[in-house]
């Protein structure tokens, strides 16, 4: 018998750890009592913390009684309610005690007065632009926290609550973090559900009292610093980088974000706790490359962790993970290893108490279950593929991006009510590029005040990471059926987030696990060819596509692959693009402006983003003029604008266009501009559509009078106005459509569309279609004639 030891296996992997667990319980029950404390009143709150602690009080001394007996399940289970309760206890005492001085009765009084006060305050965050109508002038939100009011007849109110607010004034951008200012501006209601007591409207401009703190002033040099270094990239590189590396999504183009949203790679828009660990970890390793010893370390990491949290701005993300590694940097300079999951809920408790608003964040939940995933999951994930042979980099590589999508899935689909298909392999390919581009980006930064030239090359360096970014979400973005429908808000996550746990516990069992991998298999190659072919987008044969754009009009018609007439550009870029990219339009021969109205031309810079112009084409009537220079500024050195009246016609591969209205300039009317629409009767591939702009009562009657009787006539109408009351009854016989599509926004203040109208059209043999209710709508023709297919509305889009 030999007495060597075995030589081990290297194939063998030990059994992971068992995940020290005794701190998640207080921190979730802290956690969600908070945030149950948040949409209730201070009473209530109150009440909830007293019923836990005297549950607690019961069940401790309980089983303080059963000390000397032999320790079973049913006491550490018991242990485990008392944390659980104890959790509920400072959750929602925490919270009840802000919630007592956010209700506080002298500033509540003056809240239901609407009252015109001067405040003083402090600046919390960077003031924050609100996407408005383009053409007038955008308000910031700016979160603050008040010193002290003075309210009518000299009433002065001191009360250390959040207040935000709603300024116009363009003297506001810049303001910093840690700024004492004061403002005069009328006081209203709070949306409710967080810790803000006050809503204050502000017209003019703030009134600084001394400067900013330093280190906030050298954030706002280092964050302009980055800016300018990426100033001279493509846009979309340019726009991402300060959003990798300070969270500055400011010049992110729209149509790079709506593809990280698709491919669910939205957390690398904004700095979150992987970017702290990126920097923190850039510096371990320059430490240990060095030699120096724990000590030493620790300090070098934690300077540069408040030094990168200054920079970033202390959003909650970032702020949980700097808590975390305020954790570990203090176990590391112990000398003792660091435990992650009581480091994560540690954190999660200490922040949750001392600032309860965490609790309703949707990025501080993401980054904690993102966390917890990595630490609860992935590890037996990466273990068992290690088990079948896969290597060890590689089987990381693959649990870590599939554990905290799994974790976050249903946070993510109960916000934007789709559940991603491709967000797993796009998050894979993306981090071999994450740490590059941050790390570079930080040093850009880094040296910008004192070497511009070098934080450009540095800038630039950087691009080419970002680059690979950028293409990964839009090629994944493009993918058919990448997202699937699921239920929003909170019945969506919960349901998630059940079917979620339910296949965690049932893959448990070997039999369970093949046969879900089996049937998930199936499902995959019987269904996602069927919706590849069946559920495309563009549908095939299209003639007509109105996208949903919100409360306005945008008209797309087919000329060539990739080629396509646009008639209106809706209210603002981001929804007109990604309506043209869905359809993968590169290029707009011919964009046509029915009139100048905001909801027309907002969004004409999204027409022309990334797309070459062959033409434009604007009604006779320039007004309003903010809508008719919005329009020239966008078009400038590409095309020249063409002013065109009735009988103008053009042609361009299957698209026959002419324009039927308004026969003569009209004046005088309840609304001009709207009168004087152009409106535009269209054949392609042998349909007739009839597109009417906004065009109301006195347009409609004047070209039943001046044209012949069929020139009205059509198979497809896009009704008049968003299918407004103000419809001519003759006009809409003249049409006689089989289709009719209402382009109109879900929840608008103008009544639209008029449930008279559309009743009437239905009546008369009319397909009514609505984008606020069905999405992209597309009129298509086949074998059988006309046909209609609906994408279904987007979540949030209005």
């Amino acid at each position: 018998m030999s007495g060597r030891t075995p030589a081990a296996d290297p194939a063998r992997v030990d059994p992971p750890e068992a995940p020290d667990l005794r701190l998640a319980g207080l921190a979730a029950a802290a956690w969600l009592a908070a945030l149950a404390g948040l949409h209730l009143t201070a009473a209530t709150t109150t009440v909830l913390a007293a019923i836990a602690a005297g549950l607690a009080a019961a069940v401790g001394a309980h089983l303080l009684g059963q000390l000397g007996r032999p320790t079973g399940a049913v006491r550490r289970h018991g242990w485990i309610a008392v944390a659980v309760l104890l959790g509920v206890v400072c959750g929602a005492s925490a919270t009840a005690a802000r919630l007592h001085v956010r209700d506080a009765a002298p500033l509540r009084a003056l809240v239901d007065e609407r009252a015109r006060v001067t405040a003083e305050l402090v600046v919390r965050d960077d003031p924050r632009p609100v996407r408005g109508a383009p053409g007038r002038p955008s308000t910031l939100l700016v979160p603050a926290d008040l010193l002290h009011l003075t309210g009518p007849e000299g009433r002065r109110v001191t009360a250390p609550v959040r207040v935000l607010l709603l300024a116009a004034d363009p003297a506001w951008r810049g303001r910093l973090p840690g700024q004492r200012l004061s403002a005069e501006g009328r006081l209203t209601a709070p949306r409710g559900g967080d810790l803000t007591a006050a809503v204050l409207i502000v017209a003019g401009p703030p009134v600084p009292h001394g400067r900013a703190p330093w280190l906030q002033r050298a954030a706002g040099t280092l964050r302009s610093g980055l800016q300018r270094a990426c100033a001279p990239l493509p846009d979309e590189q340019g726009g991402l980088l300060p959003g990798l590396v300070v969270g500055d999504t400011s010049a992110l183009p729209a149509s790079v974000e709506e593809d990280f949203r698709a491919t669910g790679m939205t957390h690398l828009n904004a700095v979150s706790g992987s970017n702290v660990a990126i920097v923190v970890g850039a510096v371990l390793l320059l430490v240990r490359w060095a030699r120096a010893g724990p000590r030493v370390g620790a300090v070098l990491c934690g300077l540069a962790l408040v030094g990168f949290v200054v920079l970033v701005r202390p959003s909650p993300s970032v702020v949980r993970a700097a808590t975390m590694g305020v954790i570990g940097l203090a176990a590391l300079a112990a000398g003792r290893p660091r435990a992650a999951l009581p480091a994560l809920s540690a954190a999660v408790a200490v922040l949750v108490l001392l600032d309860p608003e965490l609790a309703g964040d949707a990025g501080f939940a993401l980054s904690v279950l993102a966390t917890a995933g990595l630490l609860l999951v992935a590890p037996g994930w990466r273990d068992a593929l290690r088990r079948r042979g896969v290597p060890a980099g590689l089987a990381e590589a693959l649990a870590v991006p599939a554990a905290a999508q799994l974790t976050c899935g249903p946070v993510v689909a109960g916000i934007s009510g789709t559940v991603s298909v491709v967000a797993v392999p796009a998050n894979l390919l993306a981090v071999p590029a994450i740490a590059p581009a941050t790390v570079l980006g930080v040093l850009a930064a880094a040296v910008s005040p004192w070497w511009p030239a070098a934080a450009e090359f540095v800038a630039w360096l950087a691009s080419w990471p970002a680059w690979w970014l950028v293409t990964v979400a839009r090629v994944g973005a493009r993918l058919p059926a990448g997202t699937l429908p699921w239920p929003g808000g909170v019945a969506g996550a919960l349901l998630l987030a059940a079917l979620t746990v339910a296949l965690l516990l049932a893959t448990r069992r070997p039999v369970v696990r093949r046969l879900v991998a089996v049937c998930a298999a199936a499902a995959m190659l019987g269904a996602l060819p069927v919706r590849i072919l069946a559920g495309g987008w563009p549908p095939a044969g299209w003639v007509l596509v109105g996208c949903a754009v919100g409360q306005g009009d945008a008209l797309v018609l087919p000329v060539a692959a990739g080629r396509a007439v646009v008639v209106d550009a809706g209210p603002e870029p981001s929804a007109v693009d990604g309506c043209l990219r869905r359809l993968g339009v590169r290029e707009v021969s011919l964009l046509v402006v029915s009139h100048f109205h905001i909801d027309h031309v907002g969004g004409v810079a999204g027409v022309l983003r990334g797309r070459r112009l062959g033409g434009l084409v604007t009604p006779a009537l320039a007004e309003p003029t903010t809508g008719r220079d919005l329009v020239t500024a966008a078009a400038a050195g590409t095309v020249v604008p063409r002013a065109a009246s009735a009988g103008w016609s053009y042609r361009a591969g299957a698209v026959e266009l002419t324009i039927l209205g308004p026969p003569y300039p009209m004046h005088g009317t309840r609304s001009d501009p709207n009168n004087n629409s152009l409106v535009l009767r269209v054949t392609v591939g042998g349909v007739r559509i009839l597109l009417s702009g906004d065009a109301e009562i006195e347009e409609q009657r004047a070209m039943v009078d001046r044209l012949p009787a069929d020139a009205l006539r059509a198979e497809v109408l896009k009704v008049a106005h968003h299918g407004s009351a103000y419809q001519d009854p003759a006009f809409l016989d003249a049409v006689r459509p089989a289709v009719a599509v209402v382009p109109v926004g879900t929840g608008n203040d103008y009544g639209h569309p008029s449930p008279s109208i559309l009743a009437r059209l239905e009546r008369g043999g009319a397909r009514v279609l609505r984008t606020d209710t069905d999405g992209d709508v597309a009129v298509v023709t086949g074998r059988h004639g006309l046909a209609v297919v609906t994408r279904g509305p987007e979540p949030g889009r209005r």
